[in-house]
């Protein structure tokens, strides 16, 4: 299952999707998943899912735009 921003039409509907189960290699079944933030990139950040029963990676995503949280330098 996935949750999303809304319905609507067209792909940029699914930008903003994220898994809450996804099937695990491992457990041989969909499983919940947990996301945990592997990296902070010029051009976003990238997020790994893992299965919350046995830790097993099973997906990453990379999420494009403004990065929060960044500290800019002073000119």
């Amino acid at each position: 299952m996935m949750t999303g921003a809304g319905r609507g039409g067209g792909r940029g509907s699914f930008q903003d999707l994220e898994a809450t189960s996804l099937f695990c290699p491992r457990c041989r079944k969909a499983q919940p998943v947990r996301r945990r933030l592997l990296l902070v990139l010029p051009t976003g950040e990238k997020y790994s899912y893992l299965c919350a029963v046995c830790g097993e990676e099973v997906g990453s995503k990379t999420e494009t735009g403004p990065i929060n949280g960044v500290i800019s330098t002073l000119d």
